[in-house]
């Protein structure tokens, strides 16, 4: 995913802690390779080339980022986007009972607005499985999740970029900016324009998948956006 990710732990028993927190990253790692537009024999490779065609069948964790980047897309009305401009997501035919995807034209994706989150989120699945209270992941210090506390503290503490610090127990955090003087500028994927900076978007909440996606949207909408629930904070400032 062209960043670095990064696990704490509270110390414990080094053996079995260490195996756990590779076992998490060993799950980054696999996102990664499923994921990457620039790998022939990734996942999302293989759909750009085939769903065209006809239903790729799909993993139910793929099938549920994929609808939850459908549904941010339908909400923000365009906002948040996993093609080019002038393609369009609406392209995206999802079948739950099938568990598959298909394209109805050919439409180049990609997951940079989402896929980290999605990474944390399985990594994050994989410490509580294996029994971790408390831990702190990140990928690319853009993406954040905390699962449950630090010792002796209430939360982790997360300084922003910019100002500000945000408190993470059990939470995901994603920040999405437009800075001056930026050379790769984010584009609306509305008009194909470049977004005005400088501009940061702040989403908390249960999952770090929809906190990149719902950060993405607001930073395009300048604002925060009124169909956000109650179950994600946002914040906008220009």
């Amino acid at each position: 995913m062209g960043t670095r990710f990064e696990l704490v732990m509270p110390a414990g028993n080094y053996v079995s802690t260490r195996a756990i927190g590779e076992a998490a990253l060993a799950e980054i790692e696999d996102c990664h390779r499923r994921f990457s537009r620039f790998e022939r024999s990734s996942l999302l490779s293989h759909i750009m080339r085939s769903a065209d065609r006809g239903p790729v069948a799909i993993d139910r964790d793929t099938y549920d980022l994929f609808s939850d980047a459908l549904s941010v897309h339908r909400a923000s009305d365009g906002a948040f986007d996993l093609t080019v401009p002038e393609h369009g997501m609406d392209a995206i035919v999802l079948d739950a009972a099938a568990s598959t995807i298909r394209l109805t034209r050919e439409v180049p994706l990609d997951m940079g607005g989402i896929a980290k989150g999605h990474a944390l989120d399985l990594a994050a699945a994989v410490l509580r499985e294996h029994g971790i209270s408390s831990a702190f992941l990140h990928g690319g210090t853009s993406s954040a999740l905390g699962i449950g506390v630090p010792p002796g503290l209430e939360g982790w503490k997360v300084e922003l970029a910019g100002g500000g610090e945000v408190s993470l127990r059990d939470s995901a955090l994603s920040v999405s900016a437009v800075w001056e003087g930026n050379p790769h500028p984010t584009l609306d994927p509305r008009t194909g324009t470049p977004l005005p900076g400088p501009r940061r978007a702040v989403v908390t909440g249960p999952s770090a998948r929809m906190a990149d996606a719902l950060s993405t949207a607001a930073l395009v909408e300048g604002q925060r956006p009124a169909w956000i629930g109650g179950r994600y904070e946002c914040t906008v400032r220009r």
